[in-house]
């Protein structure tokens, strides 16, 4: 029908995602509980052996809350909730376990009308992650578990999936999936590369900077727009060596690392908290100002460096300008920090 496809923003499976599924155990901590397992008040890492009983005491001490989470699935559940409708313009591409945590993470992609296809094997749980929130900052401790099962050949490959990778315009993968599949990311990256389509990827987590700076250097010849906030991005410079802490300075160097596509500049887009997003245009650095917001209506800022992404992806993928798509970011993540966990209200209301 000509009509509804003419008022149509986007099409479905416009917006690709692929990253580690997990389900968010989130509750307000205190700095005993912090000191105990040596976690840092604002912090993302992978939980080791020592951190083991840390997700059976978060459940018992305080009161915890499960929402789904995982930074690329925050995202385009994000950018689907910004677009509204059609359904289905965001797929998610990911790996649980056949168990309870998996059919609620199942479940709740469906509530977010975004395509998720998972790979589904019954060896390891579905993925987790503590978010042990004191005052606004949050301490993330993932247990991968599942996650870190996906195979490029059991899912990816699979030519029914592989056609849904196809049909997308736009690509986004958070770093953290660096750590399970490479071969995946870069089978994805060349694809948008090779057709000139557009591949983003978020720097995610210092470890990721420094544990896992091969790997990431492998992709970044394909990305398009690199994403970070300040800390990641201060990790990244000392990483690579680029003697300099100016937050700019660091963006320019950032894109003007090898790139593959010379058809499109890469555009570096680093959010620093409640100062300005810094942003590379040409070869000028610009920077917004993030929306007022009083510390009270704060609940939690887990997820609000997830939802600024996705509410960016949400006009990247309608073809709005960059400026656009930064205010789209910054309103959805205004939005998510007034919630607990990576959760938001029915509708956006945002023009």
């Amino acid at each position: 029908n000509k009509i509804t496809n003419y008022k149509r923003k986007c099409n479905q499976n416009a917006l690709f995602g692929m990253g580690n599924p997990l389900l968010d155990i989130c509750a307000v901590v205190d700095k005993d509980f912090l000191d105990k397992y040596g976690l840092k008040p604002n912090d993302q890492i992978l939980a080791e052996e020592k951190h083991k009983e840390m997700f059976e005491e978060i459940v018992k001490k305080f009161k915890a809350e499960y929402h789904a989470g995982g930074a690329t699935q925050n995202s385009v559940k994000v950018a689907q909730w910004m677009i509204q409708e059609p359904h289905k313009v965001a797929t998610f591409f990911g790996c649980i376990g056949k168990d309870k945590f998996g059919k609620i993470l199942k479940e709740k992609a469906e509530e977010a009308h975004v395509d998720a296809h998972y790979y589904e094997q019954s060896e390891e749980p579905t993925g987790t992650c503590a978010a042990c929130i004191t005052g606004d900052n949050r301490s993330l401790v993932a247990n991968l578990a599942a996650a870190n099962c996906y195979k490029k050949e059991k899912h990816l490959d699979l030519e029914e999936n592989w056609k849904l990778v196809e049909k997308a315009q736009v690509y986004y993968i958070a770093g953290f999936f660096l750590t399970v599949s490479l071969e995946s990311i870069l089978k994805v990256a060349k694809h948008a590369s090779e057709n000139n389509k557009i591949f983003c990827l978020n720097l995610s987590a210092p470890f990721i900077c420094e544990f896992f700076k091969e790997a990431l250097m492998k992709v970044m010849p394909y990305v398009d727009i690199l994403f970070g906030n300040e800390t990641e991005a201060a990790a990244f410079a000392r990483e690579r060596g680029f003697e300099t802490e100016d937050i700019e300075e660091i963006a320019k160097k950032a894109q003007s690392l090898p790139k593959e596509n010379k058809k499109r500049q890469r555009i570096v887009v680093f959010t620093q908290g409640k100062e300005g997003t810094v942003m590379t245009k040409g070869d000028k650095v610009e920077t917004f100002p993030v929306l007022e917001i009083n510390q009270s209506k704060i609940v939690d800022t887990n997820g609000a460096g997830d939802a600024f992404v996705g509410g960016f992806l949400s006009q990247l993928v309608q073809d709005k300008t960059f400026e656009q798509c930064i205010r789209a970011g910054h309103y959805a993540a205004n939005v998510i920090i007034r919630h607990a966990g990576c959760t938001f209200p029915e509708k956006p209301d945002f023009q």
